[in-house]
């Protein structure tokens, strides 16, 4: 899991640092900043796996723009810096750090010009073990290098995994996407925007328990009674039998082109958290869309529990505040900042602990502070 993140010269953020939770809530007013905090975090993965054309990053959720546009544009002089981001894990062994650049030039790709180096002892070991097998003096310094970048290649790859920085991806499901089963993109098991979760279904289908368990999440929502996954070779056609429990026991189920589109949303998230096939860390942008209020709450509390069920650490943003009565700040895994912009434009995090209620008063429900200005996180401007 990743504790920490640092962010420099990046969109909006000209410097900032992140105390991350397992699950983490992002809320602020329209453009602070919170999906650029999200980028960033794509940016260093795409950077990890050395897959940063513009193709690959747009397919992770980031929404790349001219070069000189992706750094902070408040001094014209940091249009030709690098983009430098830091994550590190629970322990301070388990780190990643990159510095990105790019000339700035017509269809130019971004490309590392720094990152994490291996530490003095494994390099003191490398050398001792090529000095050991090289009996031409001349071929060590090529030997060493060699060796020395197989073992940065490795440690990296190691660093990643613990991190869970591999295939971090920025969900933002869409509803048009979510209906057609026939879509599968270049990402599985599950797109960005929510392309190939019919096949993630029927493989959930294979463990009876966790096809179970979404079903029994998905009760939730009072009219769901239980889905069948229907696939018809013949025809290709493929389908989401759905029962809504308040229905003629004797009429057919309805499909998911005819669902509730919250129901969908809903199915979408169960399966990415459940699946062990979805990444370990990952972001969805605007977790409350489509959803009533009082389900986001709910929901919440839903996603608290699988996160730490299945091993995932996320990152929420929203601009609903009954997403907000959903969390637990008094468990130290469950975080909530408010990001804004400060005098000069930089975006930055406050993070928001649990408000103390004032003596012979009952507390506030944090959607309710949120309402009223006492965290922050709403427009001054009018």
């Amino acid at each position: 899991m990743i504790r920490e993140i640092e962010i420099e010269n990046y969109k909006s953020i000209e410097k900032l640092t992140l105390n991350l939770g397992r699950v983490t809530v992002l809320i602020g007013e329209n453009g602070c900043g919170k999906s650029n905090i999200l980028e960033s975090i794509a940016l260093a993965s795409a950077a990890a796996s050395n897959k940063l054309d513009n193709e690959f990053l747009v397919s992770r959720g980031i929404r790349v723009t001219d070069p000189q546009l992706m750094r902070s544009a408040f001094d014209s002089a940091n249009l030709t810096e690098e983009i430098k981001i830091y994550l590190e894990g629970i322990s301070e062994d388990t780190k990643f750090e990159c510095a990105i650049q790019n000339d700035n030039n017509p269809y130019s790709n971004w490309y590392i010009n720094k990152e994490t180096d291996i530490d003095e002892n494994t390099r003191n070991n490398i050398l001792s073990q090529i000095a050991s097998r090289t009996s031409n003096l001349d071929e060590l310094p090529m030997n060493f290098l060699l060796s020395l970048q197989q073992a940065k290649v490795q440690a990296n790859k190691e660093r990643i995994k613990m991190l869970g920085l591999d295939n971090f991806l920025i969900y933002s499901p869409e509803n048009y996407i979510l209906r057609a089963f026939e879509q599968e993109g270049q990402i599985q098991p599950l797109g960005i925007n929510g392309a190939g979760l019919f096949k993630l279904l029927k493989v959930l289908s294979i463990d009876k328990e966790k096809i179970n368990e979404i079903k029994q999440r998905l009760k939730i929502i009072g009219w769901f009674d239980n889905f069948e996954i229907a696939d018809d070779s013949q025809t290709l056609e493929k389908s989401l039998q759905i029962k809504d429990r308040y229905l003629d026991p004797n009429i057919d189920y309805f499909n998911q082109k005819s669902s509730n589109e919250g129901f969908l949303f809903l199915l979408f998230y169960f399966c990415l958290f459940i699946s062990e096939d979805t990444p370990k860390f990952f972001a969805i942008d605007n977790i409350d869309a489509s959803l009533n209020p009082k389900l986001c709450s709910k929901l919440m509390v839903e996603l608290v529990d699988l996160a730490k069920k299945y091993d995932k650490q996320v990152i929420f943003t929203t601009h609903n505040p009954a997403i907000l009565d959903g969390l637990n700040l008094d468990d130290d895994e469950q975080r909530l900042f408010v990001i804004y912009r400060n005098k000069l434009g930089h975006t930055k995090a406050k993070r928001i602990f649990k408000p103390e209620p004032l003596e012979g008063q009952e507390p506030v429900k944090l959607s309710e502070a949120f309402l009223r200005g006492y965290i922050g996180g709403l427009p001054k401007n009018f």
